[in-house]
């Protein structure tokens, strides 16, 4: 567990590298992150010197994957000879053997099982390796697909001055998230959720969104993840596009047809004066489980969607709480809704993710039953009775 004044003192200690200039950014934008006092970082960054390195992110990642999916087994009963289908996402960590088969070695895996490792694909990477998993299994029956999801904090450290790159060391903890899919007919009855639909966007045309997201190195030689001024405009682009094509999918029919009309009347009459009309999704779904990029991120989606506080307290006390974990951020999210006894049957859910490239993917989730919080096991119950929070917007 990290503490801001842990954080503070890592980056402050005689062996850091950060000029007293971006020692104050730092602070700032850890004082006004949104992040709390019990978010996890990587054990290596704790030691003395930090351990960045290739050893200390195999120490992370293998602490992370491990104890999730013995968790996951241990809630599903199912066995390891049972998953046929394997799909990983980690997009700073690419190591050889590749995460994927980290998994298979660890837990002894059959050898025919099917396996991909997604890497480079930025937070929205989870909801991009729940579609593979989705897709595999319409062609391989009565099988699983264990999907992983996470982010490695040691190696995607900065240790350089770069102002845009220092963000993501203020803004980024250690989380991940396995979930477990399975076209088996008997599970029906068990399972918690039915997939209904996936929307991906990408903006990767335009150079403003390709770029809002970079890795490279600075004037020093130091490699880090730039996050541009353009963040936030970006994550609006892509949603906007995401929910034109989601739409028509979830929305009444009347709603259906006001977003239509204005963006006919925008589109193709030129007609500016008619504001764009942001259809109510609030009728479409009962939760909302929305990447934490950031304040300001969670900040544009809420004004976008026109979501009450209430639509996005799980998403601001994930921030809170974990920080951003990357791709498993909407994960923790769903299990604030489990552990506050939110999930009812028939409630639907909508989970959105941003990431590089530009890119905003959406799943659509459909509860099969009423989630009772008092059985339920995950990383909010220990101390879901302390939440929400205040957190100043």
């Amino acid at each position: 567990m990290c503490t801001k004044e842990i954080f503070s003192n890592i980056i402050t200690s005689p062996e850091g590298k950060l000029r007293d200039e971006s020692l104050d950014f730092s602070l700032n934008i850890l004082e006004k992150s949104g992040l709390g006092d019990k978010t996890y970082m990587s054990e290596p960054l704790l030691e003395t010197p930090p351990n960045a390195w290739l050893a200390g992110a195999r120490k992370e990642m293998e602490s992370v994957v491990i104890g999730t999916i013995d968790e996951l087994l241990l809630k599903t009963k199912v066995k390891t000879e049972e998953i046929g289908i394997i799909v990983t996402n980690c997009s700073i960590f690419n190591s050889i053997p590749s995460l994927s088969a980290m998994i298979v070695n660890h837990y002894k895996l059959r050898h025919n099982v099917v396996s991909y490792n997604l890497t480079g694909m930025g937070c929205s990477a989870g909801l991009i390796s729940i579609d593979l998993a989705k897709q595999l299994l319409q062609v391989h029956p009565n099988s699983y697909a264990l999907v992983f999801s996470t982010e490695n904090i040691s190696y995607a450290t900065y240790c350089g001055n770069n102002r845009s790159m220092l963000v993501t060391n203020c803004l980024f903890r250690m989380g991940g998230a396995a979930i477990l899919l399975s076209n088996h007919f008997s599970d029906s009855h068990r399972s918690k959720y039915y997939l209904k639909h996936i929307v991906r966007t990408h903006k990767g045309s335009q150079d403003d969104c390709y770029k809002s997201v970079h890795q490279f190195e600075d004037e020093e030689g130091l490699t880090g993840v730039a996050l541009s001024k353009n963040v936030v405009s970006s994550a609006g682009k892509a949603l906007n596009t995401n929910i034109s094509t989601l739409g028509k999918f979830v929305l009444p029919w009347m709603e259906q047809v006001k977003f239509s009309a204005s963006l006919v009347a925008r589109n193709f009459l030129k007609i500016n004066v008619i504001k764009f009309y942001t259809p109510k999704f609030v009728l479409a779904f009962e939760h909302f489980c929305i990447h934490t990029g950031g304040k300001a991120v969670l900040k544009e989606v809420q004004k976008i969607l026109n979501l009450s506080d209430w639509h996005m307290e799980p998403s601001r006390m994930t921030l809170y709480r974990f920080g951003n974990t990357s791709s498993s951020s909407i994960w923790y999210e769903l299990a604030y809704c489990e552990a506050k006894g939110r999930i009812k049957k028939g409630d639907r859910i909508w989970q959105i993710a941003f990431g590089s490239g530009f890119k905003c993917n959406s799943a659509v989730w459909c509860a099969l039953q009423t989630i009772d919080p008092i059985k339920v096991k995950n990383s909010w119950t220990a101390d879901i009775h302390e939440f929400p929070v205040n957190v100043t917007n």
